[in-house]
Parts: C-alpha cells; structure tokens; sequence
C-alpha cells in the first residue's frame, strides 16, 4: 500500500499532527499507525487532564511559546465539538521563604511566556480561593482546566475519518526505512510506503528514531506516575487545582489536588522509575525496556545527581500515609477524607541526554524521509494542536518534503 503521508502514532500528538496535515493538504492520502487497536491508549489516555497554563516552562522554549497558544486552541476545540470541559484554574501554593523564592520564579516565567490572567496571592486570597488550602503565598492561574484527553482524541479521530484518513491500528512500526519510491514502514505483519513520514511515538519514540537511522541521544526513560483517588464528598474538597512550588531541577510538578472532568479528585503523581514502558502495574517489567534502562549512561548520571528524589518517590509509592501526607501540607483536609482503594497509573516518557541531563523540551528530529517527535511529555496533550502547526511549519521546510505549502 503506498500513502503520501504516513503518521505513526495515534496519541493526541499524532492524531494532531495528521488533522494539521490533512487540512494544510487536502488532496494527499493520509494513514495514522499505532501499536494499539485505540487511540489515545497510553500517555494520552492516563494523565490527570490538565489543561496547562504555561506558567512552568523557561521563556523562548517550545514548551513556554506552544502551552499558552495550545491551550488556547484546546478550550476552542472543546467548544467547536461539544467535548465538556472545566476552566477551574490553578493554584501554586507556596509553604515557606524558600518556596516562596520558587514562587518569584515562577511568576515571572509566567508572565514572559503570556500566561493570561496570573496574579499573586497572599495567604488571605489562598483561604478566599481555597477555603481549604494553606500557604503563605501562591500563584493562581485561572486559565488552567481540567478536560478528558481520550475523548478529544476520540473526537479528532472521527474528524479524520469522516475527511478520509486511513486507519491502521494494532499494526505496529519496527523501522522506516528511505527508498527511492518513499520510505517503507515495516510493520509486524506487512509493509507500505509512504513518501513522506511523521512519527509521534511517545513512549517508544526513540525506538522507532533509531531504527529509522536518527542518533540514539537522547533515550526515552519511563516514569510511572501514580495516583490515588480521594473519598467523594458532598462537594469537591477543593475549588481549583491546587499544587506545591516543584523541585526546578526536576520536570515533574510534584503531588498535587485535582478536581477530575468526571467529577472525582485526585492526588498524584509520583514520578517512579518504571521497569515497563507500559508500567501501568507497578508489578509489570519488560526484559527490553529494563535493559534499555540499565545500559544507558545517561541513567546512571541522572541517578548520581538526582537519588535523594528518587529515594523519596520509592518510599511514596510504598506507603499511602506518605502520599497522602505529601498533598496534606497544604490541603490538610484529605488526611481526614481518606483515599479510596482505587489507583489508576501513567506513564511519562521522559528523554534523558546521555549526560543524564532530563530533557525539558519539546524535541524534534528528523531522518531522510521522515520527522520524529523525539520527546513529548507534559504539557503536550494541552500543546498539541499548537505542537501539530509547529511540526507541520517545520516539516513544509524540510528538503525532501514533495509538495509546496
């Protein structure tokens, strides 16, 4: 079978950047391929739903200039296709003098990257907000939402079907390989070409780079994020989402409250080494993906400077009574509420340079042929369709792209 363009991968990214493809270049055939017989099945399907603010991410970054505008394309999106949503917004509380210094960074990385609405609180606007929430100070982000990613993805998949996109899920892509015709997608049962490929592969990303001959820097490193439900209550024990100031040498945000889209609240995540890239059970290991942790240097770089982190996030997800501790100190009522012996999990995929640097943008690569999302964690549900006209700029000034914008 032969395509004009191929995508692989059909999480919100994907199915993103195939929609941006199949409106800028309506005449090319176009098929999305994913491993799973769904859409949306792994880091799209298990995070907590947040649409981002902007408001972490270092000014002139993909992630800084991308969340703002995404989220902005993101609540349109909703509207346009009936998706509910919630723009509850955020609050990032502050404890102490050296949080509070967080706090000052974050603001004013907020505040250059245009996050629209941010102000300060003092700990009479926290208890106004958040009656109970404590804190000295805290950044409140109005424009943050909750929403479910899946059902967006479900939405875009059903917009692309209905323009004449092909599908071929539960077919998953080994290796692109450039030939004189187009690039040839092995897939586990067949082949088809393509003359011109996109892969946004998430968890695997790195995997289907470099089969494809792209550099094997940086590898993706999965993280298992867990979280636990709160006992329901008569009405949500928060307003907002409420979060700590994070680690900035970390890109993980720390425990925090969460109002769900379905009407339940969260705590979480914690941010595990995973023995799986689908660790989805704590318990699940994979030979592969074990030794792909252990053989690389740049994970044992990462560990030698950042194991007090990782010792804290192991005893956390050993005992509730510390996961729940963490999201006490400033929302001291969900000790009292209690949790439910319900946990659901994710997984981040992570790129780690070989320098064991956590990479903390978007990154973008490409082969002859083919452009590779290389990493892609959070906030790329909330950047996504701003991330698709990104790629999609980029890919129209790629060389070896056969049509004109």
């Amino acid at each position: 079978m032969t395509y004009d363009i191929a995508v692989v991968g059909a999480g919100i990214v994907g199915l993103a950047v195939a929609r941006e493809l199949r409106h800028r270049h309506p005449g090319r055939s176009v098929v999305v391929l994913d491993r799973e017989a769904t859409v949306g099945a792994h880091q799209t399907g298990h995070n907590s739903g947040v649409i981002h603010s902007g408001v972490y991410y270092r000014p002139g970054s993909l992630k800084a200039r991308l969340c703002v505008e995404g989220a902005a394309r993101m609540y349109d999106y909703c509207e346009q296709h009936d998706i509910p949503y919630q723009r509850c917004g955020k609050l990032i509380v502050a404890l102490d003098d050296r949080e509070v210094a967080g706090l000052d960074e974050l603001e004013e990385r907020g505040r250059a990257n245009g996050v629209p609405g941010l102000r300060r609180v003092d700990a009479a606007g926290i208890r106004e907000l958040e009656p109970a929430c404590r804190g000295r100070a805290a950044l409140h982000c109005p424009s943050t939402g909750i929403v479910d990613f899946a059902r967006v993805c479900r939405a875009i998949e059903a917009e692309l079907r209905a323009d004449g996109v092909a599908f071929r899920l539960g077919s998953r892509v080994d290796r692109l390989t450039a030939g004189p015709s187009g690039t040839v997608l092995a897939t586990e049962t067949d082949r088809l070409t393509a003359r011109f490929v996109v892969t946004c592969a998430g968890l695997w990303s790195d995997r289907v780079a470099v089969a494809s001959g792209a550099s094997p820097d940086p590898r993706i490193v999965p993280f298992r994020g867990a979280y636990l439900t709160l006992n329901p209550t008569p009405r949500p024990v928060v307003n907002t989402l409420v979060y700590p100031v994070p680690d900035p040498a970390l890109p993980f945000l720390g425990v925090h409250v969460t109002r769900t889209i379905g009407g339940g609240v969260t705590l979480g995540p914690t941010a595990l080494l995973a023995g799986a890239r689908d660790a989805y059970r704590l318990s699940r290991v994979r030979p592969r993906d074990l030794a792909d942790i252990a053989t690389w240097p740049g994970v044992w770089r990462m560990a030698r400077t950042h194991w007090r982190a990782g010792v804290s996030e192991a005893l956390m997800a050993a005992s509730t009574r510390r996961f729940v501790r963490a999201a006490a100190r400033y929302v001291p009522a969900v000790a009292a509420i209690g949790v439910t012996g319900a946990r659901s999990a994710g997984v981040r995929a992570q790129a780690v340079g070989r320098d064991g640097s956590l990479v903390d943008d978007f990154v973008i690569s490409a082969t002859p042929g083919a452009v590779h999302v290389r990493n892609a964690p959070s906030p790329a549900a909330t950047s996504s369709l701003a991330l698709a006209a990104e790629l999609v700029h980029r890919i129209e000034s790629n060389a070896e792209w056969p049509w004109p914008a």
